[in-house]
């Protein structure tokens, strides 16, 4: 046996409450899951990290439109992520059984998915408030890598999505992955799509980037596509998909194409924008 890294047996429930029985009825338990939790700290530290972008020049957006855009965030990243776990992990499961798509509980969120909600999120509410759709979202997705890592440090908590079989010396053994050790595969993208895609993003907005619509955009879109393939290589496959074609190319890889692609196209546009103005009623800081 190689030598591995205990895996710290940490319950996926923070804590849990009842069952309650009153007279024949019995309510519970409840489980507060730290999965829900790392959604839920994802979105508002998210949210207060956005509103203090938002307070810095070239100040193209107002705090209130980021306050106001809360709730659709929220919508956007539940409804976009189940409908994406949905239609691209598992179609025929769901196609059988419809309702269960809604129970929720029982776990399935897809990022690119939830990403893709956010984003026609976005259109829409920029389209109401007459918001540039460029510097709005060029702050949203200084936050996203917030919610990257709650989310892959609760998929770590929770033993899924581990990596493939390793004899690396920081290799674990899942408690649903087999008696081999794996790759903590979860820790790899906490660090890549979350620290370091967060740091390279705030560096480029202490830069001055907020002020070229667009460029913080697809330094995200690229930085996340290059980082999920990576770890790619050494996540193992989805069970019920397994690798695509034949080959060695996996459902997150197919998925991070067009984010690639996307984020280049939105660093052209950045390339050939001028400076953004201030938002009406927007008041320089001094």
């Amino acid at each position: 046996m190689f030598l591995t890294i205990p895996y710290p047996a940490i319950r996926p429930e923070i804590f849990v409450l009842g069952p309650y029985h009153l007279g024949g009825w019995e309510l519970g338990p409840f489980a507060i899951r730290w999965y829900a939790m790392a959604y839920i700290a994802g979105l508002v530290v998210g949210w207060r990290y956005c509103v203090a972008l938002a307070k810095r020049p070239p100040l193209v957006v107002k705090p209130s439109d980021v306050d106001d855009f809360l709730t659709w965030a929220t919508l956007g990243v539940v409804l976009g992520g189940r409908l994406g776990y949905v239609l691209f992990y598992q179609p025929s499961q769901y196609l059988a059984n419809p309702l269960a798509a809604l129970e929720v509980w029982h776990g399935g969120m897809s990022f690119h998915g939830g990403a893709l909600g956010v984003i026609i999120a976005m259109l829409l509410f920029c389209r109401q408030r007459g918001i540039s759709f460029f510097s709005f979202g060029d702050i949203i997705v200084c936050a996203v890598p917030i919610g990257l890592f709650f989310g892959r440090i609760a998929n770590f908590i929770n033993g899924e999505l581990w990596g493939r079989a390793s004899d690396v010396p920081w290799a674990m053994i899942f408690p649903t992955g087999g008696p081999e050790p794996r790759h903590p595969s979860q820790l790899y993208e906490a660090g890549l799509e979350g620290i370091l895609l967060f740091a390279i993003l705030g560096l480029v907005v202490r830069a001055g980037g907020l002020a070229r619509p667009g460029l913080t955009s697809g330094l995200f879109g690229v930085g996340y596509a290059l980082a999920r393939i990576g770890v790619e290589f050494v996540r193992e496959p989805d069970e019920q998909l397994g690798y695509l074609f034949g080959g060695w190319l996996t459902m997150g890889m197919v998925l991070s194409l067009p984010l690639l692609l996307a984020g280049l196209a939105f660093l052209g546009v950045a390339m050939r924008s001028g400076k953004e103005t201030l938002a009406p009623g927007a008041e320089p800081s001094r």
